[in-house]
């Protein structure tokens, strides 16, 4: 899952950000509204960490600009002001949560989890593709109650397809989804196949039908059809 964290404070965006790749999520920080606006224009996150007071705009108009884009992004609101009346303004311009600094990290990726889930999967922890299972907060995978050994690029995958299930994906889409800014340093996207034959052989080792469908010159598609 590919995060976007919007925070001024440079040592309490690098503590968040490093403590959210450890769980697993790909995040990307910038420090102002104008390098987070670009940011939104170009790529598609599953979550936004905004701080509400940022060098040249609010983040509360950067949600409005946020939810004219994608109806499909999470949005957690972090600020250092206990404001009812900032609280109410974030929600009801379609965020999703409001935490107040300071807040313990393990707080927040509760949070971004909670988020997660009901975006992409109805709230449900525990979802599921006929004989897949994932238990989202525990990041397992089984195949018919058989447990899967999955490196975390290859959970990612498997999450970003399922939560896209039906949908044609770019090579391009994935490797930006899965390896955030990184993706753009690579001249060929090899790894992505690579990472994706790796993927469909665990599934259908461990009894899976093979779901993903190569798009000849376009991409993937994960579908049962």
């Amino acid at each position: 899952m590919k995060l976007l964290l919007v925070e001024d404070e440079k040592m309490l965006a690098n503590e968040i950000s490093t403590f959210i790749s450890r769980e697993g999520f790909v995040c990307e920080a910038v420090y102002d509204y104008n390098s987070a606006l670009q940011k939104i224009n170009l790529y598609e996150y599953d979550c936004v960490i905004v701080d509400i007071t940022l060098p040249g705009g609010s983040g509360l108009e950067l949600i409005k600009q946020l939810k004219e884009l994608s109806k499909k992004t999470g949005i957690i609101i972090i600020s250092a002001k206990n404001s009812l009346s900032d609280k109410l303004t974030g929600l009801n311009l379609g965020a999703d949560d409001y935490l107040t600094k300071p807040f313990h990290l393990a707080e927040l990726n509760a949070r971004i989890q909670s988020v997660l889930r009901r975006r992409k999967f109805d709230g449900e922890n525990k979802i599921r593709f006929e004989e897949i299972s994932i238990i989202a907060d525990k990041r397992e995978v089984s195949i018919d109650d058989k447990l899967l050994d999955l490196t975390r690029k290859e959970y990612d995958l498997l999450l970003y397809f399922i939560s896209n299930k039906g949908k044609v994906l770019t090579k391009e889409a994935i490797a930006e989804h899965i390896w955030g800014d990184n993706a753009d340093s690579f001249d060929r996207l090899d790894f992505v196949y690579s990472q994706i034959k790796n993927l469909r052989k665990k599934l259908i080792e461990a009894g899976s039908n093979d779901y993903l469908k190569s798009i000849y010159g376009i991409g993937y598609k994960f579908t049962n059809q």
